[in-house]
Order: structure tokens, then sequence, then C-alpha cells
């Protein structure tokens, strides 16, 4: 593996249906925490939890907790740790990302593939997207099934609340690939332009 190498991943949301998946490209060189803004985007969450790159049981990325390390428990920073470092250490080339210590978002990532980038390409990139994130703050995996029972059945007992918490028009389905790629532009760092630079 090279620095200058891109890694497709794919990202499955676990425990949950409809199905929740993406696909995409990102350099290998890329901070960790930085790979969480880029899956805080591609999934649809709103970046307002904790997070973790975890390998096993034994070693954690995120941000570290000041007292934590008193007792032993603190993840080691995200932001000092590169994709190529995570993937170094996996055994089958997967990992988890968690998402949300309360909600408990577990994330299955796995390497499909590594490769050369292609010229004119900005990375990282979206290849595909299946189902749209759960709402945050909904629950994790079990409060999002009964969510969706609620809105499915006029008649359930939490269905004109969760109509007002959420509104009415959320589709598990429903998945707006082209809005992720505007955002996922953004967090691209900009380049000055042969012809702005030569000036």
């Amino acid at each position: 593996m090279t620095a200058d190498q891109i890694a497709r991943l794919a990202i499955a949301l676990d425990d949950v249906q409809p199905l929740v998946r993406r696909r995409i490209e990102v350099p290998l060189a890329i901070r960790l925490d930085r790979l969480h803004q880029v899956f805080q985007v591609v999934m649809g969450w709103e970046n307002y939890h904790l997070y973790e790159f975890r390998i096993g049981r034994d070693i954690a990325y995120g941000v570290p907790d000041p007292n934590g390390d008193l007792l032993g428990s603190s993840p080691r920073p995200a932001n000092r740790a590169t994709l190529a470092q995570l993937l170094a250490q996996t055994r089958n080339k997967t990992f988890k990302y968690i998402y949300d210590f309360g909600d408990d978002w577990q994330h299955t990532i796995k390497l499909e593939a590594i490769g050369a980038p292609e010229p004119e390409v900005v990375y990282p990139r979206l290849l595909s997207a299946e189902g749209r994130c759960p709402p945050e703050d909904v629950g994790g995996p079990w409060g999002y099934a009964e969510y969706l029972e609620a809105m499915a059945d006029p008649n359930h007992e939490r269905h004109a609340e969760m109509l007002e918490w959420c509104g009415p028009d959320f589709d598990p389905n429903a998945i707006d690939e082209a809005a992720i790629r505007k955002q996922l532009n953004r967090l691209t760092p900009r380049r000055k332009s042969k012809t702005t630079a030569s000036r």
C-alpha cells in the first residue's frame, strides 16, 4: 500500500431493515477524523455525537477522553492515524465504525479494493447508496424499528407522536445521491487552479 492509493470501502449499517449501505472511495492516507466526517456525510448522520473506529475488542480510535486515560479505556486519537494504519491492523480488512454511544449505531466497513487514483476524479467519492439513514436520536436499531412500525400504522399508539417528531415525509428507501455528492464536495480541500496559481 502506498500513500497516494485509493481505497474502495463498503459500509453497512448493522441490524436495520431496510438495508442501509454505501460504497465509497477515499485516499488511503486520509486521517481517521476526516474519514469520520466522510462517513457522516455519506450515511446521513448529523455529526453531534461521539464516534469510534474499532478493530476487535482491543483497538479503538476516536476522540480521547481526558479522564479515560486513568482507566485505560480512552481510544487512540483519530486525528493522529490514517486509514492505511487502521487497515494494517485488521485481519480480514474489516473494521467497525460506531456512532452515538447512546443509540450505538454500529457500521461494518469492508475494504473491497485498493488502486491508483483516476485522473480528474475528486476523492472522496460516493459510488453507490442504498437505504436512507435513520433519524438521529431515534433510539438505535430497536428504536428505529419501532419508529418505522409507528409511521406505517395510523392506528399505532405512537403514530401521532412520531409524525410530530420527524414529520410525515420519511421514506426509508429514498436516497438523494446528488445531495450526498454535493456535501462530499464541500469536504474536499480546494486546490488552486493552474491559471490562478500562475498569476
